[in-house]
Protein backbone atom coordinates (compact mmCIF):
# COMPACT_ATOMS: atom_id res chain seq x y z
CA UNK A 1 0.00 0.00 0.00
CA UNK A 2 0.87 3.46 -0.19
CA UNK A 3 -0.14 6.81 0.11
CA UNK A 4 -1.11 9.50 -3.11
CA UNK A 5 -0.72 12.63 -2.92
CA UNK A 6 -1.93 15.11 -6.05
CA UNK A 7 0.44 17.84 -6.80
CA UNK A 8 -0.06 20.28 -8.96
CA UNK A 9 2.58 23.00 -7.97
CA UNK A 10 0.13 25.49 -6.11
CA UNK A 11 0.81 26.61 -2.39
CA UNK A 12 -2.02 23.98 -1.19
CA UNK A 13 -0.23 20.90 -3.12
CA UNK A 14 3.11 21.89 -1.45
CA UNK A 15 1.42 22.26 2.41
CA UNK A 16 -0.31 18.76 1.61
CA UNK A 17 3.31 17.38 1.09
CA UNK A 18 4.30 18.70 3.83
CA UNK A 19 1.91 17.89 6.10
CA UNK A 20 1.57 14.70 4.92
CA UNK A 21 5.64 14.15 5.87
CA UNK A 22 4.92 15.94 9.60
CA UNK A 23 1.95 13.78 10.30
CA UNK A 24 1.64 10.48 8.39
CA UNK A 25 3.04 7.19 9.62
CA UNK A 26 6.16 5.95 7.00
CA UNK A 27 4.51 4.66 3.78
CA UNK A 28 5.71 4.75 0.54
CA UNK A 29 4.42 7.72 -1.37
CA UNK A 30 3.19 8.06 -4.57
CA UNK A 31 3.38 11.79 -5.64
CA UNK A 32 0.74 12.21 -8.96
CA UNK A 33 0.02 15.26 -11.50
CA UNK A 34 -2.38 15.03 -14.00
CA UNK A 35 -2.40 17.23 -17.22
CA UNK A 36 -5.10 17.47 -19.58
CA UNK A 37 -4.55 16.46 -22.90
CA UNK A 38 -5.88 19.42 -25.82
CA UNK A 39 -8.20 17.36 -27.22
CA UNK A 40 -9.67 16.79 -23.45
CA UNK A 41 -9.77 20.32 -23.21
CA UNK A 42 -11.32 21.19 -26.41
CA UNK A 43 -14.20 18.60 -25.50
CA UNK A 44 -14.15 20.23 -22.17
CA UNK A 45 -14.29 23.60 -23.37
CA UNK A 46 -15.82 23.92 -26.79
CA UNK A 47 -16.20 27.29 -27.72
CA UNK A 48 -12.70 27.81 -26.68
CA UNK A 49 -10.50 29.35 -29.13
CA UNK A 50 -8.01 27.05 -30.54
CA UNK A 51 -5.26 29.42 -30.45
CA UNK A 52 -5.49 30.35 -26.77
CA UNK A 53 -4.99 26.34 -25.83
CA UNK A 54 -1.90 25.66 -26.07
CA UNK A 55 -0.69 22.72 -28.40
CA UNK A 56 1.84 19.91 -28.07
CA UNK A 57 1.11 17.37 -26.16
CA UNK A 58 4.33 16.63 -25.14
CA UNK A 59 5.26 19.78 -23.73
CA UNK A 60 2.00 19.45 -21.26
CA UNK A 61 3.74 16.69 -20.42
CA UNK A 62 6.75 17.67 -19.95
CA UNK A 63 5.63 20.21 -17.44
CA UNK A 64 3.82 17.52 -15.60
CA UNK A 65 7.04 15.29 -15.32
CA UNK A 66 8.57 18.38 -14.03
CA UNK A 67 5.63 19.46 -11.69
CA UNK A 68 5.62 15.85 -10.36
CA UNK A 69 9.38 15.37 -9.82
CA UNK A 70 9.21 18.60 -7.83
CA UNK A 71 6.38 17.01 -6.31
CA UNK A 72 8.64 13.99 -5.02
CA UNK A 73 11.62 16.32 -4.79
CA UNK A 74 9.57 18.25 -1.48
CA UNK A 75 8.35 15.56 -0.45
CA UNK A 76 12.02 13.44 -0.13
CA UNK A 77 13.26 17.07 1.41
CA UNK A 78 10.25 17.50 3.88
CA UNK A 79 11.49 13.82 5.41
CA UNK A 80 9.82 10.58 3.18
CA UNK A 81 11.85 8.43 2.67
CA UNK A 82 10.59 6.13 -0.19
CA UNK A 83 8.81 8.85 -2.75
CA UNK A 84 8.02 7.70 -6.47
CA UNK A 85 6.08 10.32 -9.23
CA UNK A 86 4.29 10.44 -11.86
CA UNK A 87 2.53 12.35 -14.29
CA UNK A 88 -1.01 10.78 -15.80
CA UNK A 89 -3.05 12.28 -18.47
CA UNK A 90 -6.50 13.30 -18.07
CA UNK A 91 -8.85 11.33 -20.18
CA UNK A 92 -12.26 13.35 -18.24
CA UNK A 93 -11.74 14.57 -15.22
CA UNK A 94 -8.93 15.52 -13.18
CA UNK A 95 -10.94 14.22 -9.88
CA UNK A 96 -11.52 11.18 -11.58
CA UNK A 97 -8.05 10.74 -12.46
CA UNK A 98 -6.59 10.97 -9.47
CA UNK A 99 -9.26 8.55 -7.98
CA UNK A 100 -8.51 5.97 -10.74
CA UNK A 101 -4.77 6.07 -10.32
CA UNK A 102 -5.68 5.73 -6.41
CA UNK A 103 -7.62 2.62 -7.23
CA UNK A 104 -4.99 1.31 -9.42
CA UNK A 105 -2.09 1.89 -6.79
CA UNK A 106 -5.10 0.68 -3.73
CA UNK A 107 -3.83 3.68 -2.24
CA UNK A 108 -4.23 3.37 1.93
CA UNK A 109 -4.94 7.14 1.82
CA UNK A 110 -5.30 10.05 -1.01
CA UNK A 111 -4.01 13.55 0.22
CA UNK A 112 -4.61 16.83 -1.77
CA UNK A 113 -4.81 20.75 -1.03
CA UNK A 114 -7.98 21.80 -0.52
CA UNK A 115 -7.42 24.38 -3.87
CA UNK A 116 -5.21 24.11 -6.85
CA UNK A 117 -3.72 26.30 -9.36
CA UNK A 118 -7.51 26.02 -11.36
CA UNK A 119 -8.95 27.95 -8.48
CA UNK A 120 -11.19 30.02 -10.91
CA UNK A 121 -12.41 27.24 -12.62
CA UNK A 122 -13.24 25.37 -9.19
CA UNK A 123 -15.84 28.35 -7.86
CA UNK A 124 -18.23 27.02 -11.40
CA UNK A 125 -17.62 23.30 -11.16
CA UNK A 126 -16.63 22.22 -7.71
CA UNK A 127 -13.28 21.82 -6.92
CA UNK A 128 -10.94 18.76 -7.58
CA UNK A 129 -10.37 17.78 -3.57
CA UNK A 130 -14.24 18.08 -3.21
CA UNK A 131 -14.66 15.88 -5.72
CA UNK A 132 -12.09 13.41 -4.68
CA UNK A 133 -13.68 13.45 -1.09
CA UNK A 134 -17.07 12.34 -2.61
CA UNK A 135 -15.87 9.99 -5.20
CA UNK A 136 -12.91 8.26 -3.85
CA UNK A 137 -13.77 4.83 -1.93
CA UNK A 138 -10.98 5.48 0.14
CA UNK A 139 -9.30 7.70 3.29
CA UNK A 140 -9.28 11.15 1.69
CA UNK A 141 -7.57 13.77 3.75
CA UNK A 142 -7.43 17.57 2.26
CA UNK A 143 -4.94 20.34 3.45
CA UNK A 144 -6.48 23.64 4.29
CA UNK A 145 -4.44 26.73 2.90
CA UNK A 146 -1.46 27.51 5.36
CA UNK A 147 -2.23 31.10 7.17
CA UNK A 148 -0.50 33.95 4.92
CA UNK A 149 2.16 35.10 7.16
CA UNK A 150 3.10 38.93 6.55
Amino acid sequence: MSILIAYDGSADSRAAIEFAAKHLAAEPVVVVTVWEPLLVQLRRYPLADVAAIKDGADEWRELAEEHAKEGADLARASGIAEVTHRAVADRESIWKTIVDVADELDASLIVTGSRGLSEARSVLLGSVSNHVLHHARRPTLIVPPQPRTS
